[in-house]
């Protein structure tokens, strides 16, 4: 399978840049893949324009609705080189200095279960940044390599991409510096220079608890108390886990065919009483509806092996590393359904899609979307596929 069999044409001005003033005011692409088969030649039947304040009438009263509670931090850190892995500095190589002197971008991807100071992370520039070099972060713009920082890390290995993994010198309460000098990683398709102190709340589910993501599981930014309480009041089942997004869910797929793609592995947690939720609701035949792509990766990757199954599909309460990478050709054990923003061209995200409801269904839909003026990615619209 090809990944430029995943490839659609979006326009610049289809990305969104902002996020709406209301958070339910989104758009709902509706696609229904019943009768597909039968109805092949006319796949536009299969989808409706809606909107998001639908989907509590949409969803089935016996549903349970699953949601990833993953709360982002201000995982990107500007910062310096020390240059103790620099080569002597000339007086009069000014480049150099310049260099050394000059801004480097951090995003934290992962931090290690083994070593809490350690983490997985990309650094910008990277290709001069080796083994042994140290890095601060927090001195006030503008000041010398020697000046007093909030953070210092050293790197200890390199990857391929711009990947690092970097040691941190411990300190009385990481996470409160991190919330301090670190700022919102917004995705490079919302073209703005810094981000601002609004995205802290809209970048953020609203039902986001426990820290850990560099990313924001966006089909969940549309919700607000209120649609909550509508789906509630409807007798829906609401269940909770925890994936923590990193490089997984966003990185690019840099091979030709789709199955030698590798995905990045995301810490996740399943507690024991939504387990019990949902392996409930699967004997019932109810159906489990996930709200975003990390959602379904949490429960397929945690889905227990047939050999440990007494009939039925069930999943398996606790914590892990999730490397699922689903394709077309997958066959789904837990989700039934998904409500998700629409996703970057060749990406894992988009072919989990096409996994779910079929390649051309999906991929046509898409491009209805784009002709009726949808918003993309993670500030723009969104799509139900049951």
């Amino acid at each position: 399978m090809l990944v430029s069999d995943f490839q659609y044409d979006l326009p610049p001005d289809r990305i969104a840049q902002e996020p709406l003033a209301d958070r339910a005011g989104s758009r709902l692409l509706h696609l229904s893949r019943r009768n597909l088969n039968r109805l092949n030649n006319d796949r536009q039947g299969n989808w409706r324009d809606r909107s998001f304040r639908e989907l509590p009438d949409l969803l089935r009263s016996d549903d349970l609705l699953v949601l990833n509670n993953t709360r982002v931090f201000p995982a990107r850190l500007y910062g310096h080189r020390s240059g103790q892995r620099a080569h002597p500095l000339s007086p009069h190589n000014r480049a150099a200095r310049d260099f050394l002197r000059g801004r480097i971008e951090v995003l934290l991807t992962r931090q290690l279960a083994d070593n809490p100071n350690e983490w997985e992370c990309l650094v910008r520039p990277g290709r001069k940044i080796g083994v042994g070099e140290r890095l601060c972060f927090g001195a006030p713009p503008g000041s010398p390599p020697d000046a007093p920082s909030e953070l210092e890390a050293e790197v200890t290995e390199r990857g391929s991409f711009g990947e690092r993994r970097i040691r941190f010198a411990a300190v009385p309460d990481f996470f409160a510096r991190v919330e301090h000098i670190g700022h919102v990683p917004l995705p490079p398709y919302i073209h703005r220079d810094e981000d601002r102190p609004a995205d802290r709340d809209r970048y953020q589910t609203v039902y986001a608890q426990t820290r850990g993501s560099v990313a924001a599981p966006t089909a969940g930014l549309h919700f607000t108390p209120e649609i909550l309480d509508r789906i509630r009041a409807r007798g829906i089942e609401i269940a909770e886990i925890t994936l923590h997004v990193g490089l997984g869910t966003f990185q690019p797929v840099r091979v030709e065919k789709v199955e030698d793609h590798k995905l990045h592995r995301e810490r996740y947690e399943i507690p024991a009483e939504s387990a019990r939720a949902i392996n409930l609701a699967k004997a019932e035949g109810r159906r489990v509806v996930a709200v975003g792509t990390t959602t379904v990766r949490t429960l397929e990757y945690a889905a227990e092996p047939p050999a440990d199954r007494a009939g039925g599909d069930r999943v398996k309460a606790g914590r892990g590393e999730a490397d699922l990478f689903i394709y077309p050709g997958y066959r789904f054990r837990i989700v039934d359904a998904l409500l998700t923003n629409f996703h970057l061209p060749q990406s894992t995200l988009l072919m989990m899609l096409c996994a779910l409801g079929g390649r051309e269904f999906v991929l046509d839909a898409y491009r209805h979307a784009v002709e009726a003026g949808y918003r993309f990615y993670s500030y723009g619209d969104c799509m139900l596929i049951e």
